[in-house]
C-alpha cells in the first residue's frame, strides 16, 4: 500500500501522542489494528474503484477506535470507566472536541458492529443514546465499519476468515448478521479470500 501524505499522518499522530503513552501496549493495539483496517479499506476502495479519496480513507480508519482508551478492556490495556460498547461514541466524542471534520467523528461513531439501530440499544438494553445514529450510512462509514470486522484487537491480528467474522455478528444478534452481509454483498466482491 502506498503510504498517506504526511499531514495525513500528523493529524492522526498527533491525536495518538496526546491521548496513547508512547510505547505503551494499548497504543501498539490500537496502531497495528487501525493500519490493518485502513489497508483493507484502501485496497477495497481501490479495487472497487468507489471513488472514495485514499487520503480521507485513510485518516478515517485510523482513528476510528481513538477512544479505546476512555473503557474498560484490560484485555487490551484499556483501563478507562466506560464500558468497551461506547468506545465509538467516546471518539466520535473526541475528534468533535480537537476539531476533526464532522466525517472523521461519524466513522468513528458508526463502526461498531455492522451498525447499532435504535431497537437493538432498547431490545438489549444497551448503554448507548438513543438520540444519535449509530448506523454506517455515508460511503466512508460502512467502507471502515465492513474492513473493521476482518482484523481484532486481541490475540494475533492476523485477519479473519469470512467464516469467522459472519460468526461474530451472528453471536451479536440476527439483525447485525444480516446488516453485515449487507455489506459484504457491497464490499466483498473485491477478493475472493474475504
Amino acid at each position: 500500500m502506498r503510504l498517506p501524505p504526511l499531514c495525513i499522518i500528523m493529524r492522526y499522530q498527533e491525536l495518538y501522542d496526546k491521548y496513547y503513552p508512547e510505547n505503551s501496549r494499548v497504543r501498539d493495539i490500537l496502531q497495528r489494528h487501525s493500519e490493518s483496517v485502513a489497508e483493507l479499506a484502501v485496497s477495497i476502495n481501490d479495487a472497487l474503484e468507489l471513488g472514495l479519496d485514499d487520503k480521507q480513507v485513510y485518516e478515517a480508519a485510523m482513528l476510528h477506535d481513538i477512544g479505546i482508551f476512555l473503557t474498560d478492556a484490560p484485555g487490551i490495556d484499556c483501563h478507562g470507566t466506560e464500558p468497551y460498547l461506547r468506545h465509538g461514541i467516546l471518539g466520535a466524542d473526541l475528534l468533535r472536541k480537537e476539531g476533526f471534520p464532522e466525517w472523521v467523528a461519524r466513522v468513528a461513531e458508526r463502526h461498531t458492529g455492522a451498525g447499532i439501530t435504535h431497537k437493538d440499544i432498547e431490545d438489549m438494553n444497551l448503554p448507548l443514546p438513543l438520540d444519535r445514529v449509530l448506523m454506517p450510512e455515508t460511503l466512508l462509514e460502512r467502507l471502515i465499519c465492513y474492513a473493521d470486522k476482518f482484523y481484532s484487537k486481541s490475540g494475533d491480528m492476523k485477519r479473519k476468515s469470512l467464516e469467522r467474522v459472519r460468526a461474530s455478528m451472528a453471536r451479536h444478534s440476527q439483525s447485525t448478521a444480516e446488516r453485515f452481509e449487507k455489506l459484504h454483498d457491497e464490499f466483498g466482491a473485491y477478493n475472493t479470500d474475504l
